[in-house]
């Protein structure tokens, strides 16, 4: 009998995997803030806040895509008239540097400039003072270097056939653990950061910093933390502590990132003597044990991120 009824729950499972998968490729969604251009299979995101070149690759990075260089005539075309009717940028970065040797221009993934799209502008690249290492895309077509540091617009993208979608978490990120007892996704970052960092990458993911919400999300956070291969990262950051999702940066009281209270969301276990830190400590963690801590904001610690699933079901069309 229990073979049998493991068995149901298996196919059950499997079809609406199938159901997931077909809806998933029929509809072609990655993210909310990405948009599907049929004509090249693949999403793009035009970033309106400008960015450094390496903040910019990072930004795309974070969000599951990367910095966008145009593959050929076709996908410049289809990306440059999708520019043209939504921004009025009159430039924007692109994923070519020439980091690694002067003069020898690649794509974020390695690969030489000539065999994608290179149409460069008159005289360009020039290498003026010899700080144009970084390149951008002009609304007319050409390409330029440019100075890395120099804030620009930039686009990001991620292709159809590299969408990869985690079904238990019903986002396009594999690295979020689901816990079935809770109903939540998690997931446990190993490169340490500063609290505001670290809330910039969960919003990056579609997530937040994670909220203890009962005894019981406490007990899974720390055991994700204790499972985690902590000892084998080095570096200058504190240990014995994560960052969650709780602050009291406004002076108003502590809060979750969610905007209730501590007491309303359910956990207020603070370690003992905690908080200590006044104004000096104004960011939340997570001690190993499962208590809570204040901390100084610009402390770098890992971090756990928290993902509600179905966030993103009203942007599936289904029918």
């Amino acid at each position: 009998m229990a073979r049998t009824t493991l068995l149901v729950f298996a196919l059950v499972q499997l079809v609406c995997l199938t159901v997931d998968i077909n809806a998933q490729s029929k509809n072609a969604f990655f993210r909310k803030d990405y948009q599907f251009l049929e004509a090249t299979q693949s999403f793009y995101k035009i970033h309106t806040i400008h960015r450094s070149w390496r903040d910019a690759k990072k930004r795309c990075t974070m969000e599951g895509g990367y910095l966008f260089y145009p593959d050929d005539q076709t996908e410049a075309d289809a990306v440059i008239g999708f520019w043209n009717q939504t921004q009025p940028f009159y430039w924007v970065y692109i994923g070519v540097s020439d980091f690694l040797a002067k003069g020898v221009f690649e794509t974020v993934d390695g690969r030489p400039v000539t065999d994608v799209y290179s149409v460069w502008g008159p005289g360009e690249p020039n290498d003026v003072n010899g700080v144009e290492d970084c390149v951008i895309l002009r609304r007319d077509g050409t390409i330029n270097d440019d100075a890395c540091d120099k804030k620009y617009p930039f686009i990001c993208k991620k292709t159809l056939l590299s969408l990869e979608w985690n079904f238990l978490c019903d986002m396009p990120d594999k690295s979020y653990l689901y816990d079935n007892t809770l109903g939540k996704c998690y997931k446990f970052h190993l490169t340490p950061m500063n609290w505001t960092d670290a809330y910039s990458v969960c919003a990056a993911e579609q997530s937040y910093l994670a909220v203890i919400n009962s005894q019981k999300e406490a007990d899974h956070l720390v055991k994700t933390t204790n499972e985690a291969p902590r000892d084998t990262i080095k570096g200058d950051y504190l240990r014995g502590a994560v960052h969650l999702g709780f602050h009291n940066r406004d002076d108003d009281g502590w809060k979750t990132v969610r905007g209730t209270t501590l007491e309303e969301s359910g956990y207020t276990r603070w370690g003992n003597q905690q908080p200590d830190g006044g104004d000096k400590e104004q960011c939340g963690t997570m001690f190993y044990t499962g208590t809570l801590n204040d901390l100084a904001c610009w402390q770098k610690c890992f971090f756990i991120c928290e993902h509600d699933i179905g966030t993103l079901n009203s942007a599936i069309d289904e029918s």
